[in-house]
């Protein structure tokens, strides 16, 4: 990435630029690649120190505007990916917050509990044996 501009290299059905890891980390990078896996074949290189090399590949024939465009929109990707990393480590923290909440702050026994405790009532209710429990008063008393 140069300045304001995405300084590419066309070939016949192939665009190929450097990418600086200094101003998109390679998750972002990669997570760019990912979301052109459905309308190219993409490639991505180490070509120095904190560069990376991509180049995409139409699965087709494709003309130096279709090139040029398909560069321009994984130039708008990498932005996108890069500012929902930043919104994603910015909101971490409450995202974990909620999660804990939602998973920890249960109001009384979970629902196996209640059901248990229902057929233990209900299995002491009907005692067709009539064993008699010591700290039951004593039938006739």
């Amino acid at each position: 990435m140069t300045e304001n501009q995405l300084t590419t290299e066309l070939a016949e059905r192939r665009v190929r630029f450097q990418v600086d890891e200094s101003v998109y980390d390679l998750d972002v990078i990669m997570g760019s690649a990912y979301l052109f896996l459905d309308r190219c074949y993409v490639f991505l290189d180490r070509v120095g120190d904190r560069r990376v090399q991509v180049v995409l590949r139409t699965r087709g024939a494709a003309s130096e505007e279709e090139l040029g465009a398909l560069a321009g929109q994984f130039a708008n990707e990498l932005l996108n990916q890069a500012l929902r990393k930043q919104i994603g480590e910015a909101n971490g923290r409450l995202r974990e917050y909620i999660m804990a909440r939602a998973l920890f702050s249960a109001d009384g026994p979970s629902t196996i509990d209640r059901l248990l405790a229902e057929l233990d009532a209900e299995e002491m209710a009907s005692d067709d044996l009539d064993i008699p429990v010591p700290w039951e008063k004593p039938p006739g008393a």
